[in-house]
């Protein structure tokens, strides 16, 4: 299990400018970005023991986490 924070300039850093361009100008890119960033931040925090949490939560939010991420990624794609 990694303990990396997966923040979205890391996971596309390809995207950095287009990135900038959405939270910009897309409402909706702007809330994904924003709900990804919180649920990461859980995550991490989880992982890191700062807020321990039950696994079967923690596996839910990482799921979330990634559903998230590919709809952000199909938003950078297009």
């Amino acid at each position: 299990m990694s303990h990396t924070p997966h923040e979205l300039p890391e996971e596309f850093p390809e995207f950095a400018d287009k990135m900038h361009e959405l939270k910009q100008s897309d409402a909706h890119f702007v809330k994904l970005a924003d709900e990804y960033h919180a649920i990461n931040r859980q995550v991490h925090r989880a992982e890191t023991n700062v807020e321990p949490m039950e696994q079967l939560a923690e596996d839910q939010l990482r799921k979330q986490r990634a559903s998230l991420k590919d709809e952000i990624y199909g938003m950078l794609r297009a």
